[in-house]
């Protein structure tokens, strides 16, 4: 990757996430989107609404003032938010416009700026066979480049993806003081081995994993010929023809893909999956509007 320049477009990405952010008023509750609890807390009690959930009551309370009582939070500041991405050498793959390395740097860099903005803090992780760098929450426009930086730099995209590494480091490194860490891969190689260690990220963190997928990731060309494909890391190469592998590849890869997906469900760890042949400002909003919708809180 020595050679090649990123293809990142930094100042469009953040641009067009904060509009549709302002669009969808979600930028004053950036907090309440990411974070289910933690970030948040407790400032007094108020008489339940028709229109608040139920969910929110608080029946004990209720039961003693003998009315419906719902909590209110307030926000709490200094948050603190790790994004953890892997940089492997499978992150430089692209069959689109955008490698899915240079669609993940953006997407990290523009909610990343958005969390900044609000006063907040940013770290990061980036690992592959190994992690390769940690950079500990910090606000302010420094640590906005320092970030972008990382990201835009080619060198770095190489090895294999160790997800069980970056998780033991996770788990080693970061205290109480985290609020949420967002997992950033494509998550091919992840399996129920990794259920454990993913398992104790979320009970101590809020944990989000946007899951960058390339097109390929999913199916094969409809192409009648030959093909040689070639392991980025080991250089192993296997002849195939894409039209008569097509079916047993997309099986396979929806198995991967759902395998991951139900993990993730059941530890309960948010799952945003985007594919680089869409612009990812709209799914991203998406998604964040339906964290507010299930984690919603009643917050003045």
């Amino acid at each position: 990757m020595e050679s090649k320049k990123l293809n990142i477009n930094v100042p469009k990405a953040v641009s067009d996430l904060e509009e549709a952010t302002q669009k969808f008023e979600l930028t004053r509750i950036i907090y309440k989107i990411i974070f289910r609890g933690r970030g948040l807390e407790f400032d007094s009690y108020r008489n339940y609404d028709e229109g608040d959930d139920s969910s929110h009551i608080d029946w004990k309370a209720s039961k003693r003032a003998n009315k419906l009582l719902v909590k209110q939070y307030i926000e709490e500041r200094d948050l603190k938010i790790i994004f953890a991405i892997d940089v492997s050498e499978r992150m430089v793959f692209g069959s689109t416009d955008k490698l899915k390395c240079e669609y993940a740097a953006e997407v990290i860099s523009a909610l990343a700026h958005l969390i900044l903005t609000t006063g907040d803090n940013v770290g990061f992780i980036l690992y592959n066979d190994e992690v390769i760098n940690f950079v500990p929450p910090a606000k302010g426009t420094n640590q906005f480049h320092l970030l972008v930086d990382n990201l835009s730099n080619a060198s770095i995209y190489k090895g294999e993806s160790n997800t069980s590494k970056a998780l033991e480091f996770i788990l080693d490194n970061l205290d109480d003081s985290i609020s949420a860490v967002i997992l950033v891969s494509d998550f091919l190689n992840i399996g129920k081995q990794h259920e454990r260690n993913f398992g104790f990220l979320s009970s101590r963190f809020e944990t989000v994993s946007l899951m960058i997928k390339d097109p390929l990731d999913r199916t094969l060309p409809d192409i009648d010929e030959e093909v040689f494909i070639e392991h980025p890391v080991t250089k192993d190469i296997v002849l195939i023809n894409p039209k008569i592998s097509k079916k047993v590849y997309e099986k396979f890869a929806l198995q991967q893909e759902n395998l991951v997906k139900e993990m993730f469900r059941k530890i309960d760890i948010d799952t945003l999956q985007i594919t680089t042949d869409k612009y990812f400002v709209i799914p991203l909003v998406e998604f964040l509007k339906e964290r507010v919708i299930k984690k919603g809180r009643t917050i003045l």
